[in-house]
């Protein structure tokens, strides 16, 4: 069965609604409203591809419902018609956000024409955000085997409609992943709609999920699309799965056997179209073994999983990301930071970085924020990590530690007080002891390498010039 373009007629005038409606029924799926108001319930229920509003109608004016509706996200196209035409008018519609403009009596062979045209505005757009989508699905940076692989196995998974389990600690990139994987599929023009269940209680989550209708509950005074149905066609993200509650378990496995919803405080059933993605940092066997979590819910999840390493079982792609958030952060926060010195470079991947990917692209932002010079150096790195790097492991003595450094490890990967005294001596020997080109050399003040000096009695001798 062929899918329609999907227009909405608002006009508060029964014969010019129907008139439309019959003049176009065989081209596109054509929907009524008598009101703005009416149009916007149906807006919010269904996916609408272009508008066509009057200007003048009881209530909200075809003008207010332009300027309102207009800064949804993944707003239709506006196009309005009236029977009160002047260049002002028009004027003050596109500046409220409409597409296009139409004078009463209406030509239909005008009107059909302004509407092809803004089909194929919405597919250049749709075109546009696709590309940009898998811009940031390319995002995913991993050059290590482990991530090669699971980059094929999830553009593999993508093509299907079947349920994926993303697992793996915080801040491994779950939600990069799932935006992939939408990006990657036949859904990549439809809504990605991520929910975090963790934020919401349990009541909040079951409306957010399912929709409710008016006087559903105390507060409920219209009713609310969820996010299944705001998916509809696309990908539906499950952020921490494992936060919620059996009750809402239960709800969840059925929308998942029958692709079907109530609202709540509603008795229609509504067909649903989505793919699902979860995702959790938290063992779900181990939950269905303390009956905290569905044993019917989890394998009808757990299709396709996809467990996510931690950074530190892949250390091999931390200087790729590293360099990644260097230039993506200094150019959000407008800072000229021209790179990172090797020595800075190699004390940060010598660290395990507990919170993963977040962690270490927080820490390259704080550094880049924060930094003095052009050129980000161990000065730059924060107390913890540097604190981390040089204290003894919980096992052992501070002399065994120093005794495992000597062994097995360079002093430049895990003392950052011998890579910092390191550096100064050579940009100072470079500089030929002269400490403004040393500075400059380092990307940062003489000033604050007069600081830094103060602080390594082994260079109070370096002549200065």
């Amino acid at each position: 069965m062929p899918i329609f373009p999907v227009i909405l007629v608002i006009d508060d005038e029964r014969n010019s609604r129907e008139g439309l409606r019959d003049a176009f029924a065989d081209k596109y799926d054509i929907l009524l409203a008598d009101s703005a108001s009416q149009g916007m319930n149906i807006l919010k229920s269904r996916k609408v591809d272009i508008v066509l509003t009057d200007l003048r109608m009881p209530g909200m004016d075809g003008m207010a419902f332009t300027k309102e509706v207009s800064s949804w996200p993944d707003a239709p196209l506006i196009i309005m018609l009236t029977a009160y035409g002047s260049v002002q008018t028009a004027m003050s519609a596109m500046r409220a956000g409409a597409y296009d403009y139409l004078t009463k009596p209406i030509k239909l062979d005008d009107l059909e024409m302004m509407i092809d045209r803004g089909l194929e505005v919405l597919a250049e757009r749709k075109a546009a955000l696709k590309k940009s989508a898998a811009s940031s699905a390319e995002g995913i940076i991993g050059t290590s085997p482990v991530m090669k692989a699971l980059i094929e196995e999830a553009k593999q998974v993508a093509d299907s409609r079947s349920t994926v389990l993303i697992t793996g600690e915080s801040g491994t990139g779950k939600e990069l992943f799932a935006h992939a994987m939408h990006s990657w599929s036949p859904r990549a023009n439809a809504p990605f709609v991520a929910v975090h269940c963790a934020a919401l209680n349990e009541n909040l989550l079951e409306s957010e999920l399912f929709g409710h209708e008016k006087g559903a509950f105390t507060g409920a005074n219209e009713r609310f699309i969820g996010r299944f149905e705001r998916a509809d066609h696309g990908t539906l993200f499950l952020d921490e799965i494992g936060e919620i509650s059996l009750s809402t378990q239960v709800k969840l496995l059925r929308v998942l056997e029958t692709r079907n919803l109530e609202r709540v405080g509603g008795s229609t059933t509504i067909p649903v179209d989505v793919r699902l993605v979860a995702a959790t940092n938290r063992d779900l066997k181990a939950m269905v073994k303390d009956g905290t979590f569905r044993e019917d819910l989890f394998y009808r999840l757990n299709v396709v999983n996809l467990k996510l390493p931690p950074l530190r079982e892949h250390p091999e792609d931390i200087r790729p990301l590293l360099d990644h958030f260097l230039t993506v952060t200094a150019r959000d926060n407008g800072r000229e930071i021209t790179g990172i010195t090797q020595d800075a470079a190699e004390a940060l991947c010598s660290y395990a970085w507990p919170g993963n990917i977040r962690e270490l692209r927080n820490c390259v932002e704080r550094m880049v924020v924060m930094a003095r010079g052009t050129l980000l150096t161990v000065t730059d790195i924060p107390k913890e990590i540097v604190d981390a790097l040089v204290a003894p492991a919980d096992n052992q003595s501070a002399e065994e530690q120093t005794a495992t450094i000597s062994a097995d490890a360079s002093p430049t990967t895990l003392d950052i007080r011998s890579t910092e005294l390191a550096t100064m001596k050579r940009a100072l020997e470079q500089a030929k002891g002269n400490r403004t080109k040393a500075a400059e050399i380092l990307g940062i003040s003489r000033r604050t390498l007069q600081r830094r000096l103060q602080q390594y009695p082994e260079l109070n001798d370096t002549p200065e010039n």
